[in-house]
């Protein structure tokens, strides 16, 4: 496995809302669509994620209600990458960024969003190798920080 890219591993099925939709309403849309993020925009432009996570820190923890504008729980700016990057650099941002879940933007649209799930499942796919091979990479990043 010489190097995967973020386009062929990252989820295409991304839930986008406006800034000022409800956490009621983005939670019914995460359910319905069995996803764990909601991309937050401003003008079809986005500007934020709220993830399941968030709804546990921010919303159940702090007792918001749920009318609130899911702007007000958000982060925000958005942490984004490129689908042509590798999922080496995908990994890279998420343990920096202490972050789960990476929106993938191009010509600043959101086309998917690729997590750590997804990164551990292509991960541990293939033959004994290839997994040596990917570990070794692994131990090779380790040594250099």
């Amino acid at each position: 496995m010489d190097n995967t890219f973020v386009n062929q591993v990252m989820s295409k099925n991304v839930l986008t809302a406006e800034k000022s939709t409800s956490l009621q309403d983005a939670a019914e849309k995460m359910n319905q669509l069995n996803v764990g993020c909601v991309i937050v925009t401003e003008e079809s432009k986005p500007v934020g994620i709220i993830t399941e996570r968030d709804f546990v820190t921010k919303v159940a923890a702090e007792g918001r209600p749920l009318f609130t504008e899911i702007s007000e729980v958000m982060s925000s700016p958005l942490i984004t990458i490129d689908p042509e990057e590798t999922i080496w650099e995908a990994s890279e941002i998420m343990k920096e960024k202490l972050i789960h879940k990476l929106p993938v933007i191009e010509n600043e649209r959101i086309v998917g969003v690729i997590t750590t799930s997804d990164i551990v499942r292509i991960s541990s796919v293939g033959s004994d190798s290839q997994m040596r091979k990917i570990c070794d990479q692994i131990l090779m990043r380790m040594k250099d920080e």
